[in-house]
């Protein structure tokens, strides 16, 4: 049975945003995906406060993180919700442009669940982004207690 939880892009390009979304439509997963354009309005999603504030209870089935977000990069993110004991759990995927060792290396040392670099050819991030969907919401088994909220 296929996770209903939403899924979360932080994304700030509006072309990723267009690309990301037709790559999931095409999947015809169920789950909603819920777009925020910056590190700190992703986080007001987390935590159900501000815009966010009176959204349904539950956590995404996973976040799909860009790297270079304004307000909060995606590695600061990144690390708030892996220290946080209440959304620790929840899979993070940084989805980036951005091919530097460092960000890699800094991504596995706070947590990320995968890193993916963003294919600049457009079939190729077309299947990542589907690939992706379909792993995360239908093939992914959620830890116990976390599960379809």
């Amino acid at each position: 049975m296929a996770d209903l939880r939403p899924i979360l892009l932080i994304e700030d390009s509006r072309e990723d945003v267009e690309l990301t979304l037709a790559a999931l439509a095409k999947c015809k997963l169920a789950n909603e995906i819920v777009v925020t354009r910056d590190g700190a309005e992703g986080l007001d999603f987390l935590y159900r406060r501000g815009a966010h504030a009176g959204r349904a209870a539950g956590d995404p089935a996973v976040v799909l993180l860009d790297l270079k977000l304004p307000k909060l990069d995606g590695l600061e993110v990144l690390e708030r919700v892996k220290k946080d004991p209440m959304l620790r759990h929840i899979p993070v995927v940084m989805l980036t442009s951005s091919k530097e060792e460092r960000d890699l290396v800094r991504s596995y040392e706070l947590g990320v669940n995968a890193f993916v670099v963003k294919p600049v050819e457009f079939k190729a991030f077309f299947a990542a982004i589907e690939d992706l969907g379909v792993f995360w919401a239908v093939l992914n088994e959620p830890p116990p207690g976390r599960g379809r909220a």
